[in-house]
């Protein structure tokens, strides 16, 4: 009776484990599911601990073995995508940007959201110029401490908080200007919305970098925005296709295309090369969920989507969930009293240490990162005047999304972003590690970037601890690679794929030829009583094709066999 007992119980234990997903506030969620769980009920678990009814712009994300991302699939079983072995951990992240986040309907997710922009804003994803990172820094102040009080706070006190990876003391003073001088009297609430108004005028709002390479082996970021596709190039902004633009996407391999149409039935195909076939893939599926949700009218217009034209080759994929109007017009139908909201205030963040009370800055003295970062903007004047390989094309929005201050403004597909190149915190990148990401990393903390890896690596919730970036930053190893070897690999790898699929279709179609052979065996040979058989067989069709055409075929067949025979018999 024991033993039974015993074995039910390990039993079940199999059938159970534990998953532990990492919120955007740094609090940890731990719960304990089914082996057959799929991801949505997981994700519902959560929006339930945090009362989060617009939930569709959120999702979770977590790292395989090979330090490469992926959003967990909610139609899908958990245990069946991950690769690693349990407990699982996770994070939930902003998946799709809100077009409109200060417009969200209720508070609950205005404040998921700022904490996700919060960090993008730390780790480098959202570039922007110094006067417009000023602004932020000091709502997120605003938001944190509330209002100025010279006898909490001391002169120097926001160069106690990081809120970029790299501080000028400059910047640290204008922060302080602004929250001392013109945010008085703030709520939490206001400075979010503020903030939230600010960061989505920006370019790189709702930037989730992909790093990749030009035809011509120049590092460059893909990323998919509520607007469209963008691409980063140095401090600019080189394309820019709006979604109602975007008419496909497509990989093989590591090559990554989108086709687009603009202006005048202007057609073109822009190329780009990924680090890794498994990071290709991600950057794929990204784009095909993100062109449903922000492009669709309704989810019932999602279609399956293959990644390949070839012969029975790539992958299919299908968006799951609702569009992002859909999701809008629901959140319209929200009437609850709003839930309270556990602000993080000064609790100490491991991945933010902005809302710390305590200096977290770069263990570079003061006056040593001033004359890392002069030299740095230095180089990044003579970055800015070079030319890229990209051709420009002027675009300009119109998205029924986009904010009426962004579609008034003149915009074209080349524009500079920051007074900085674009290089988001190696940690976060969603590709594997890089052979030399130790020197690169060494580099980063020279140039006044966050030191702490093992926090980058916890605030990710296991995300690589380096990516590739040292493939990817504007370094002169990339830009030496040349055309030539990523060209010549492009071709062979096309060849190669367009033989296999050849052969594919050359296997299919002997099987088919076989499975007829045989079905015409069946009909013509065997005695078998069968009701669609006896059909086929009482046609005048098959009985003159049976005595005018097989019964002489399988006499001919029958003789060659018997003199086959008769002289391996004489030998």
């Amino acid at each position: 009776m024991l033993s039974r007992f015993m074995s039910g119980s390990i039993r079940n234990l199999e059938r159970e484990y534990s998953c532990t997903v990492r919120l955007l506030d740094d609090t940890e969620y731990t719960c304990t599911i089914q082996r057959d769980a799929k991801g949505q009920y997981l994700f519902d678990l959560i929006c339930h601990h945090l009362n989060l009814l617009e939930k569709d712009y959120f999702g979770i994300r977590y790292v395989d073995p090979d330090k490469q991302r992926h959003w967990l699939e909610f139609t899908k079983s958990i245990a069946k995508q991950m690769k690693s072995q349990p407990p699982f951990t996770m994070c939930l992240r902003v998946k799709f940007y809100p077009p409109e986040p200060a417009a969200l309907k209720e508070e609950i997710t205005r404040y998921l959201v700022f904490l996700q922009i919060k960090r993008d804003l730390y780790h480098g994803r959202l570039l922007c110029k110094t006067s417009d990172a000023a602004v932020l820094a000091a709502h997120i102040l605003q938001a944190e401490i509330g209002d100025y009080d010279p006898g909490k706070h001391p002169e120097g006190y926001s160069s106690k908080f990081q809120f970029f990876p790299k501080h000028s003391e400059k910047l640290e003073r204008r922060i302080a200007d602004i929250h001392k001088t013109e945010l008085i009297g703030q709520t939490p609430e206001t400075s979010e919305r503020n903030f939230l108004q600010k960061a989505q005028m920006l370019e790189t709002y709702g930037v989730d970098p992909h790093p990749c390479k030009d035809v011509s082996g120049n590092p460059a970021f893909l990323a998919f925005t509520p607007f469209g596709f963008v691409v980063l190039q140095g401090n600019k902004r080189v394309h820019f296709l709006k979604w109602n633009e975007v008419t496909k996407l497509k990989f093989e391999g590591k090559t990554f295309h989108v086709y687009a149409n603009q202006k005048e039935d202007e057609k073109i195909i822009l190329t780009y090369f990924a680090p890794t076939p498994e990071a290709c893939k991600h950057l794929w599926k990204c784009g095909v969920e993100n062109q449903a949700f922000y492009k669709l009218e309704k989810s019932s217009q999602v279609r399956t989507v293959s990644s390949s034209n070839l012969f029975f080759k790539g992958s299919r994929f299908r968006y799951s969930g609702r569009v992002a109007k859909e999701v809008m017009e629901q959140s319209a139908k929200i009437k609850r009293e709003p839930p309270e909201i556990h602000r993080a205030g000064l609790v100490p963040s491991r991945s933010c240490p902005s809302i710390t009370h305590g200096p977290r800055l770069s263990s570079v003295p003061r006056t040593r990162r001033r004359a890392v970062h002069i030299s740095i903007m230095e180089g990044l004047e003579s970055l800015r005047d070079s030319a890229h390989s990209t051709p420009v094309r002027s675009v300009s929005h119109g998205e029924s999304f986009i904010p009426r201050s962004r579609s008034q403004a003149t915009d074209a597909s080349e524009r500079v972003i920051s007074d900085e190149a674009y290089s988001p915190s190696d940690s976060v990148l969603p590709t594997p590690v890089a052979e030399h990401s130790m020197e690169l990393a060494a580099s980063r903390q020279i140039n006044g970037a966050p030191c702490s890896i093992e926090e980058e690596k916890e605030s990710e919730a296991g995300t690589p601890t380096h990516g590739e970036g040292g493939d990817f930053g504007a370094d002169g190893r990339s830009a030496q690679e040349g055309a030539g070897g990523d060209s010549a690999l492009s071709e062979v790898e096309q060849v190669n794929k367009f033989v296999l699929s050849v052969l594919r279709l050359l296997l299919v179609t002997i099987g088919l030829l076989f499975v007829l052979l045989l079905l015409l065996i069946i009909l013509t040979e065997s005695d078998l009583d069968i009701a669609f058989l006896r059909d086929i067989r009482q046609t005048p069709e098959f009985e003159q094709f049976h005595y005018e055409y097989f019964c002489p075929l399988r006499r001919w067949f029958a003789c060659k066999l018997r003199w086959v025979g008769g002289l391996l018999i004489n030998k």
